[in-house]
């Protein structure tokens, strides 16, 4: 058993019930928490010790929502037509990059995102992949990057027949399933070591016929996971159920019994009341992405107030959690919302709840009994810092700038700014390299 004491720190419960504890001691064994208090640390033999006087400790981060295929998207030189709408930005843009994906830029990707999400001070991710021309074993290769990096993630398989209709859903549908049984083989092996789970995934409801939905609902009846999902996201999506199946999307994703409370939705911004109250019914978690939604120019999704599990993503824009809270909350004040700083921290750690259900583990506080997902900050606050005001200061003052030290389930992932076990310039070298051929290819694929 491997002991490690985080010594005379303050830690800021960011989970609710909001607090602020000073002077006091962290003792980890394993991968949880065993105690927290003054002096919880005396006479505790420890494997490790680290000074946390003048630092500040929260629970890691949470991205509820990823795609790890565009870690090698950042300024990419193609040659692309007219992107004027959503429809043609996925047609010109992402759906040709991820048909140029194959192992080794799947694996680089994910070994990118990882690393970054780390030193933003997340601790685990919820990915949503893609790569048409590499179906089979993809998600085994994305998660290959989390275990090598030491970063927590679920992760699934898009289901989409955009490119090849049928054959294409079945492929999709099989990997989701297959990876599903392999983290389940995993755990068994590797108990609470095991970092990756998996969720049966799914791109948008116009991409998948209802012969599709049919088959993700069994999927995820076998291997006793929900559905990840991209819905309404544009208007195009409600207009294409409307003509095509005559019903709401959710009411039609509904029909084939695919909501339930481990169910990840993500984007809805052009649903209806009635779909929000459908979707809080079957208690379906929902996933904001306000920076991309802003890139795509898709609206405003109008609907958040309503929705109870609301938790934050990316939607690719990276693992940076604070620069999300930020520039969702600055967004939501500039379209006239209710919310405060308190509400935008609520969403974003009640991902914490949907990662619960996942590895029947406790989740988000710094806490006895709790999974050992710790960053270090070492965050100066000029003004005071009490539970009255924390959100505030997470939102307005701390960033990403003053994480120091990451942890996750109980292993030191980053000490002092430097990445354990990762020689991050040899692999950002290679992403380079690997990223560049990957851009020749998808400049020769047609929209």
């Amino acid at each position: 058993m491997s002991t490690i004491v985080i010594k005379n720190t303050r830690v800021v419960q960011t989970m609710e019930p909001i607090e602020v504890l000073e002077g006091v001691d962290i003792v980890i064994k394993d991968d949880k928490i065993a105690a927290v208090g003054p002096n919880a640390a005396k006479d505790v033999k420890a494997d490790k010790v680290i000074d946390g006087k003048n630092r500040t400790v929260m629970s890691g981060n949470v991205c509820g929502h990823h795609h790890y295929y565009s870690g090698l998207s950042r300024g990419m030189l193609i040659s692309a037509g007219p992107q004027t709408d959503f429809i043609q930005v996925l047609k010109e843009w992402w759906w040709r990059l991820d048909r140029g994906l194959q192992e080794e830029s799947c694996y680089y990707s994910s070994l990118i995102c990882s690393i970054e999400a780390i030193e933003a001070g997340t601790t685990s991710v919820i990915d949503h992949h893609a790569s048409p021309s590499y179906i089979e074993g993809s998600l085994s290769t994305i998660a290959k990057g989390l275990k090598e990096t030491g970063l927590r993630g679920l992760t699934c398989y898009e289901v989409t027949d955009r490119n090849r209709g049928m054959a294409e859903v079945e492929e999709g549908v099989a990997e989701n399933v297959r990876f599903a049984k392999e983290c389940d083989e995993d755990k068994k092996k590797n108990g609470t070591a095991a970092l990756c789970e998996a969720m049966i995934g799914g791109h948008a409801p116009f991409t998948i016929p209802d012969e599709g939905l049919k088959l993700m609902s069994k999927a995820c009846k076998q291997t006793k996971r929900g559905m990840h999902l991209h819905i309404a996201e544009d208007k195009y999506d409600v207009v294409h159920s409307h003509h095509h199946y005559n019903k709401d999307i959710v009411k039609r994703l509904e029909s084939f019994d695919l909501l339930s409370s481990n169910t990840l939705l993500v984007h809805g911004l052009h649903l209806s009341d009635e779909e929000a109250d459908i979707i809080n019914a079957h208690k379906c978690f929902f996933a904001h992405n306000p920076r991309s939604n802003m890139n795509n120019h898709v609206g405003y999704c109008r609907v958040l107030p309503k929705i109870d599990n609301l938790i934050l993503g990316t939607d690719g824009c990276g693992g940076n959690m604070f620069e999300e809270i930020k520039i969702g909350f600055f967004k939501h004040k500039d379209n006239g919302g209710p919310w405060w700083p308190s509400d935008y921290l609520r969403a974003l750690t009640r991902a914490n709840k949907l990662l619960e259900m996942y590895y029947g583990r406790k989740f988000g506080r710094v806490e006895k009994g709790y999974v050992a997902d710790l960053v270090i900050y070492n965050y100066q606050n000029p003004t005071p810092l009490v539970k009255e005001n924390a959100a505030s200061h997470f939102v307005w003052g701390m960033s990403s700038n003053a994480v120091e030290s990451v942890i996750i389930n109980g292993s030191v992932r980053m000490e002092n700014h430097v990445l354990v076990g990762i020689d991050k310039e040899k692999i950002f070298a290679k992403a380079a390299k690997v990223s560049a051929k990957l851009w020749k290819v998808v400049d020769k694929i047609k929209p």
